[in-house]
């Protein structure tokens, strides 16, 4: 149970009770950095303790300046939970600055460790909090200041959450197939889905959606050596890196398969497109642009020849860095469901624009294959299927 317990020790201490009840012992965790001796004697675990493990040590987090503060407790606790064994889950309560202060620390930790964060920010962007863990924030609704009838029944829930997430853990797959991390987009899916039933029971199939953070998920979990090979089918997270979409990757995309050399297999899904929310938040420099509404909170925007051929000589960076076994396929029919004859984004000269720069600008030009066939024909499926046992030889 991780907080500031200087300022908000009646709303953690109100949280922990309920776990306590609930059967699941509770260590209490300040992370104060304004007045740290105030709840040192309510606590398991005091805000000195946690500060010690900063790098520089405790002196480096209580400088009275709040911001460097916080972001050095912040260091100081993921250090922390870094060293004990017996986290079962964590929940942490916070505004602005305390989420920004505890979910690194949360994020450190392993999928599947039950993380809880009920926050005042929670409604917004929670992308900066989260990242590519599996983090579940809670919005508070009213302020994390004092217990009322609405912040009962909030952080009630969220103290019922923790405690059934630790209490019943699922347990683990009985497995020991092999894992492929797939990605894919609703304009992908038939192709993942003809690839998943093409492999079949022979491995354990995890599909990321090429979101932003799916695609960081998957190279976590790459990083993490608990995948152990990648078809990465669906790279549209570049398009809105290198364009200004949404639901951009990092720039680090595909490090994590650089750096461990697994096996890997990709190709252009859904590269003819960049994704924004509703058609109002299209950004006024693209006006003009070819658009098409997939619901009311998405919008797609079609990727020009100049757009393409940027985010092809990225790929062939990215690629020409890959340390082990990689091939490339070109579905030369078009990139996803709606670049196809008589469909919205169909223009072959753009992708061809993207094919001919990711040729060109691979350094073995043996490993990108040209298919002469749709992203989601069964064909390019049994493309797929048959590079990937060529990368696993």
């Amino acid at each position: 149970m991780i907080g500031t317990y200087d300022t908000k020790h009646d709303e953690l201490q109100f949280v922990a009770d309920l776990v306590t009840a609930a059967g699941v012992p509770v260590c209490r965790v300040d992370v104060s950095t304004h007045d740290p001796q105030r709840a040192a004697a309510r606590v398991d675990v005091p805000a000195s303790e946690v500060a010690a493990h900063h790098p520089d040590g405790a002196a480096a987090v209580f400088t009275g300046d709040r911001g460097s503060a916080v972001v050095a407790m912040a260091e100081a606790l993921r250090a922390l939970l870094a060293t004990r064994e017996d986290v079962g889950g964590v929940l942490g309560l916070g505004g602005s600055g305390g989420t920004a202060l505890v979910t690194p620390a949360m994020r450190a930790l392993p999928v599947g460790v039950p993380k809880v964060m009920v926050s005042t920010v929670a409604s917004g962007d929670t992308t900066p909090y989260v990242g590519a863990s599996d983090i579940a924030m809670l919005y508070a609704v009213t302020d994390i200041a004092g217990l009322n009838r609405i912040s009962r029944r909030v952080l009630g829930n969220a103290a019922h959450m923790l405690a059934g997430a630790v209490a019943a853990p699922v347990a683990p797959a009985d497995t020991d197939l092999p894992a492929v991390g797939v990605t894919m987009f609703g304009v992908t899916t038939p192709c993942v889905d003809a690839v998943r039933e093409r492999l079949g029971d022979r491995v354990d199939a995890l599909v990321f959606h090429a979101t932003g953070s799916g695609g960081a998920s998957m190279e976590k979990l790459v990083g993490s050596g608990l995948i152990d090979s990648v078809l990465d089918l669906t790279t549209t997270e570049v398009a809105d890196l290198l364009v200004g979409g949404i639901m951009a990757a990092g720039e680090d995309r595909l490090d994590a398969v650089a750096r461990t050399g697994v096996p890997y297999v990709g190709s252009c899904g859904a590269l003819d497109m960049v994704n924004f929310g509703g058609i109002a938040t299209l950004p006024e420099r693209f006006a003009g642009r070819l658009v098409y509404e997939h619901n009311p909170n998405v919008t797609l925007m079609r990727t020009t020849v100049e757009e393409n051929r940027a985010i092809g000589q990225w790929l062939a960076r990215k690629l020409n860095a890959l340390t082990g076994p990689w091939l490339f396929l070109l579905p030369m029919g078009g990139v996803s469901a709606l670049d196809a004859p008589a469909q919205a984004f169909h223009d072959p000269e753009a992708d061809a624009a993207l094919f001919a720069v990711i040729g060109s600008g691979v350094s073995d030009a043996d490993r990108v294959r040209l298919v002469p066939h749709h992203v989601n024909d069964p064909e390019f499926a049994d493309a797929v299927l048959a590079a990937w046992r060529e990368v696993q030889a």
